[in-house]
């Protein structure tokens, strides 16, 4: 981020008290990924950010880059969406905390304009989907996240050797990254994955194709699969958002 004044689009993902008067707040940015900065007097009655920094507010935000650390000055936030139907609605709510946590957490500071449209739009259709379809869209959207940051599991090709993986049920290993063909599951630790788990991953992780259809049984072993992945391959730490997402379920 150059030494001058920057404006960017931004979704809140994130914000804490600091002081008596101001806030620092965690923005994904179209133009520079993750950022944190400092909203000076955002706490005084006539603050000129006013309600604008609430928990996934997105807009255009104002910033000064920082001469010497990773905490920019946010000198002003133009809101253009706020998503309160997620207020209004405790599931919906978990879900896009679930995934502004993980965004938050593991999100690089370098721009990725893909990841933040991604982002944007997943928080929509959280807040938009019907009741039903909400479990299966939070599944994909935070699937896909994952995807999107390059960690993804492997499930075309065996995690271990490369060679494709027959279509049907695997042995998927989270040591590994992913599906193992016959050969390397022999002797292997991990979790047979069903043909029908499988298509469903599958489709969780292809953006734009059809959501699988999943009872509550299978959701919540989805669920847990992904908490499961997050904790072995992107874990450093407590995720609460994630976890509350996933005992939801």
């Amino acid at each position: 981020m150059a030494g001058s004044p920057q404006l960017t689009s931004a979704l809140i993902l994130g914000s804490i008290r600091y002081g008596d008067t101001s806030r620092i707040v965690r923005l994904l940015t179209r133009d520079f990924g993750m950022v944190s900065a400092i909203a000076k007097g955002a706490l005084r009655p006539k603050s000129r950010f006013g309600a604008s920094l609430q928990l996934l507010s997105e807009g255009q935000a104002h910033l000064l880059p920082s001469r010497s650390g990773d905490l920019h000055t946010l000198t002003a936030f133009d809101m253009t969406g706020w998503h309160g139907g997620l207020a209004a609605d405790l599931e919906r709510f978990r879900t896009a905390s679930a995934l502004a946590e993980l965004a938050t957490r593991f999100v690089p500071p370098m721009a990725n304009p893909e990841l933040f449209d991604q982002v944007l739009d997943a928080v929509g259709l959280i807040e938009a989907v019907p009741a039903d379809a909400l479990p299966v869209v939070g599944l994909r959207a935070l699937w896909q996240l994952i995807a999107e940051l390059g960690l993804g599991p492997s499930l075309d090709v065996c995690a271990r050797d490369g060679v494709p993986v027959p279509h049907g049920a695997a042995l998927f290993s989270l040591g590994d990254g992913g599906l193992l063909c016959p050969s390397c599951a022999r002797g292997a630790g991990g979790s047979q994955l069903p043909i029908e788990a499988r298509e469903a991953l599958e489709a969780l992780l292809t953006p734009g194709g059809d959501l699988p259809l999943l009872d509550e049984r299978h959701g919540a072993a989805h669920r847990r699969l992904l908490v499961r992945w997050v904790g072995h391959h992107l874990g450093d730490g407590s995720l609460p958002a994630l976890e509350a997402w996933q005992q939801a379920g």
